[in-house]
């Protein structure tokens, strides 16, 4: 793909959609920390249902960690893995107070670090709560780059270096959540919704759809 064709895919993703942003309800860096790792296989919207409450009575590490595991799956019980989960949730929040002042870190070596943190998670809290220019490849954003040819890759962390390579750096803090909300809205599994797409005639794949027309 060569650099118009990739500046012409943001441009458009931007004028669609100016201010993008996550799915996930928080307030603070905390909390967005916790409903990442709690979105692990399930949905944003199962993970604000139960961070909602959550987050109305225990909000920050200290309260978390007083809560302690059977607390916690109390709250999550309706998202999948939760006992992991709760686990994971409640030893980073002792981590965080015991290793940083009660205080998420801005450095990714620092929240691989924490229980239940990977690399894709480190990525959406740096992006999200720092505004640092990374990409988080989730299972979207992978079949978005490989489909349109932004940036086909084996593998994620082959799609996530291609695409912080090549995206143009005014777009970079942004495309995170322009691309995965293209692949969880627009450019589905399944059947693409190529006669609503902004993309549509950018975008290399066969065979296109009519999905979505109107």
């Amino acid at each position: 793909m060569n650099p118009q064709k990739r500046r012409e895919i943001f441009e458009r993703l931007r004028a669609a959609n100016p201010h993008p942003t996550t799915e996930l309800h928080y307030r603070t860096p905390f909390q967005l920390l916790v409903a990442v790792v709690l979105s692990a296989q399930a949905t944003d919207k199962s993970v604000n249902l139960a961070t909602g409450p959550l987050f109305e009575k225990h909000a920050t590490p200290e309260a978390i960690a007083r809560l302690g595991v059977a607390g916690l799956e109390k709250y999550i019980k309706s998202i999948g893995l939760y006992r992991t989960k709760a686990k994971n949730v409640v030893a980073l929040s002792k981590i965080l107070l015991e290793e940083h002042g009660g205080e998420v870190p801005a450095e990714r070596e620092a929240l691989e670090r924490l229980p239940g943190v990977g690399r894709k998670t480190a990525n959406v809290v740096l992006n999200t709560a720092f505004g640092q220019p990374t990409v988080a490849v989730d299972t979207h954003i992978f079949r978005v780059a490989n489909r349109t040819g932004l940036a086909p890759g084996k593998d994620v962390l082959e799609v996530e270096q291609k695409l912080l390579k090549t995206i143009p750096p005014e777009f970079l803090k942004d495309a995170h959540h322009w691309l995965i909300l293209h692949g969880r809205y627009v450019c589905v599994a399944r059947k693409p919704l190529c006669g609503v797409c902004v993309l549509v005639d950018l975008c290399p794949y066969e065979p296109k759809t009519l999905s979505g027309a109107g």
